[in-house]
């Protein structure tokens, strides 16, 4: 895929983007340097780390699949940020045993959380390795989403056992571990010492309007990224959002 986002991708990051863009602006504001350090664990391929580097960021992504990271070598020399992108392979459980603590403006945190053992271990060690009035951008899978997609598939069991569930799984066959609901991952990030910045609703309607109408109707994915921005930071629709994005900053 392009790294210039494409329509159906843009679904996706489009919010969490325009957030962590603001606050990478800010973090140089008071930083007083124009290129920061950035971390991105569970970077993958780069969705999040070609953009950051275009912007004239150095990143280091902390992935632990080989490939992945071997596909984000590739997308950033493609990207022209090849000079500013680091793959390193590890987790953010053993994070620093890969990189070092404090030394970055900004953690990336995204889609992590809902695989590790211990959640509250995990923001801890992305917040050991900020910078002080560093910022990190957590992104997690969101509670509501699940129940209310397999309601409206009709699996009216599978919602309630994922309503119910400590871990929010609807059964054997789920394939995430665990989701959170927006207070849970506040909770961590305040838990870890961070000013809860902000919280959004990532993908509220996007997973459940058909694709064929948003990919033929004229003007149907313009509207809906409009729309997806305009309920991303209303607390009434955090409840259903596919995912949930937290922004936590430190505080000199």
């Amino acid at each position: 895929m392009s790294d210039q986002l494409r329509p159906r991708a843009s679904l996706r990051t489009a919010v969490v983007w325009e957030v962590l863009k603001d606050a990478l602006d800010r973090q140089v504001k008071s930083a007083g340097r124009d290129a920061l350090d950035v971390l991105d664990t569970g970077g993958g391929t780069g969705n999040f780390a070609v953009p950051a580097a275009r912007l004239g960021h150095h990143v280091t992504v902390v992935d632990p699949s080989p490939n992945a990271l071997f596909a984000l070598e590739r997308r950033a020399a493609e990207a022209g940020v090849a000079d500013r992108v680091r793959g390193v392979q590890g987790d953010i459980l053993g994070l620093f045993d890969v990189v070092e603590r404090g030394g970055f403006d900004a953690v990336l945190c995204h889609g992590v959380l809902e695989y590790v053992d211990d959640p509250a271990e995990g923001v801890r060690n992305a917040v050991a390795a900020l910078r002080p009035s560093g910022a990190l951008s957590l992104l997690a899978a969101g509670l509501g989403g699940a129940v209310l997609a397999r309601a409206l598939a009709g699996h009216f069991t599978e919602a309630r056992q994922a309503l119910t569930d400590p871990a929010g799984r609807w059964g054997e066959g789920d394939p995430v571990p665990r989701r959170f609901t927006a207070e849970q991952l506040a909770e961590l990030v305040s838990g870890a010492g961070l000013e809860v910045g902000a919280v959004h609703g990532v993908r509220v309607f996007a997973d459940l309007v058909p694709g064929v109408l948003v990919d033929t109707e004229p003007g149907a994915m313009d509207a809906l990224l409009k729309l997806e921005a305009a309920v991303a930071e209303l607390s009434a629709f955090h409840s259903v959002a596919t995912q949930l994005h937290v922004l936590g900053e430190k505080r000199p």
